[in-house]
């Protein structure tokens, strides 16, 4: 039986979503791969967890969009690292397409990891799979640069 997949409201898609954590370069720390009806603020705490505490213990800052505020998502990413979240919004007069500090980051990686033919669409059944592909397109494309 294939994982659940759901329904966005705010973007009306049905599928999946990603949640990414990447370092400054834009390089995949870890991945998460849930239904598209679980929020943002729920899926943070699923990539902020202790394995990610403990592989990557010089993290202090954790910047991320909207969809991650809130007092409690804060709560639960402080209980598990000693990490500091910091919301990169939009500002209210912006209309269209606008290039947020520190969120182009992600949104490169986003767009790298896009270029793979097979994450262009989600074929996959199960979401741990989906995941799986995605730090196979990453290894690939870290190891080509360190090939060049």
């Amino acid at each position: 039986m294939p994982d659940p997949v759901g329904y966005d409201a705010g973007k009306k898609v049905k599928g999946v979503k990603y949640h990414i954590l990447v370092d400054t370069l834009g390089l995949l720390l870890n991945v998460v791969a849930l239904p598209a009806n679980i929020q943002d603020r729920d899926g943070a705490r699923l990539v902020l967890d202790r394995t990610t505490c403990a592989l990557f213990p010089f993290i202090k800052v954790i910047f991320a969009d909207a969809g991650y505020q809130g007092q409690a998502t804060a709560e639960a990413i402080g209980e598990v690292g000693d990490w500091q979240i910091s919301i990169v919004k939009r500002s209210d007069d912006a209309k269209g397409f606008q290039v947020l500090p520190k969120r182009w980051i992600v949104e490169r990686t986003l767009a790298w990891l896009s270029r793979c033919r097979r994450l262009a669409r989600n074929y996959e059944h199960y979401l741990r799979t989906a995941a799986a592909f995605i730090r196979l397109a990453m290894i690939r494309l870290m190891l080509r640069r360190l090939c060049r």
